[in-house]
């Protein structure tokens, strides 16, 4: 960047990083070599919602920002905010947010491209499996014919499960997996704004809140994650002291595309693992990262191998 054929000063650069802060709409960098060659050149690309280093993706996120500009601009909005908040302020921000774009028109216009909703009947089996071993609570995501998909049940099944462990100082390790193909496809669509309006489903993520629970208990908890890993199968484990992901596993945030934010807790959980630009462009883009991607970036602490699979069939 150059202002008039030199290099910007300091409190041009300060203004600047005071406009972006203020601008309603996502903001994109173009940084490539050089572009953070001083101290206030760096400042300032940080400043920007997204940072590339070249232009590949920038039509993607500019398609994703005509199509879906409330969402957008909500989201970028929403992740600078959760710079300055806590995590249980960062997390109720989310979901007014979230609250605010399940009433408008994006939303809308994609559920009635959907079509109503088949009829939700009672599981025949509990949506999350539940095992104790000595120090080790083992919770199992357990809706393989769905991809484990994240439903209101399979939520107040882990909020009920995790609500012993703050007060139970025997529970020493709590390990998260998911039955089946996938960790989990993400919120389950079929369930998607059936509730009454957006007040009572703001007060409903608030208090059977299972990112504040991980949050919580953090310094305990290890996901063990694979396949799908979509959605809020992407924005949990991201709350955890450690992610064990195994080769198959991919990380996707798809929820711009129905005109919402992440709302599982990942506008505070990514933000905190691979920060608040690689959150954006992953949001933004709706693109999957595989798993040493996600080993590179910090949302995951280790890949392994999947079961039977000898390294050198691999190679």
């Amino acid at each position: 960047m150059r202002v008039d054929g030199r290099a910007p000063t300091d409190a041009e650069v300060d203004a600047a990083c005071a406009t972006l802060a203020r601008l309603p709409a996502p903001t994109v960098a173009i940084a490539g070599p050089g572009a953070r060659a001083t101290p206030a050149l760096r400042r300032l690309v940080d400043r920007f919602d997204v940072a590339l280093e070249s232009e590949a993706d920038l039509a993607r996120i500019a398609n994703a920002v005509r199509a879906r500009p409330l969402a957008a601009a909500a989201l970028v909005q929403l992740l600078r905010m959760g710079e300055t908040l806590d995590v249980p302020q960062a997390l109720v921000a989310e979901s007014f947010v979230y609250s605010a774009l399940q009433a408008g028109p994006e939303f809308a216009a994609w559920r009635a491209a959907r079509g109503a909703p088949p009829g939700l009947g009672p599981s025949s089996t509990p949506a999350v499996r539940v095992e104790r071993f000595r120090g080790t609570l083992a919770l199992t995501l357990d809706r393989p014919h769905k991809h484990n998909a994240f439903s209101s049940e399979m939520r107040d099944a882990l909020a009920l499960a995790l609500r012993p462990a703050r007060v139970d100082p025997g529970v020493q390790e709590i390990v998260v997996r998911g039955a089946g193909r996938s960790f989990c496809s993400g919120g389950d669509l079929d369930e998607f704004g059936t509730l009454p309006d957006p007040a009572t489903a703001h007060l409903i993520r608030t208090t059977r809140n299972v990112a504040r629970a991980l949050h919580d208990l953090r310094d305990r908890v290890r996901f063990e994650v694979h396949g799908a890993c979509i959605g809020a199968g992407c924005e949990l484990p991201a709350f955890a002291r450690r992610v064990v992901a195994r080769e198959s596993a991919f990380f996707q945030l798809p929820e711009l595309g129905i005109g919402l934010v992440p709302g599982a807790g990942g506008t505070v959980s990514l933000p905190r693992r691979i920060g608040r630009q690689r959150t954006a462009w992953l949001a933004l883009t709706g693109r999957r990262i595989d798993a040493p991607t996600a080993l590179a970036w910090g949302l995951v602490d280790e890949v392994v191998l999947e079961p039977g699979v000898e390294r050198d069939a691999l190679a």
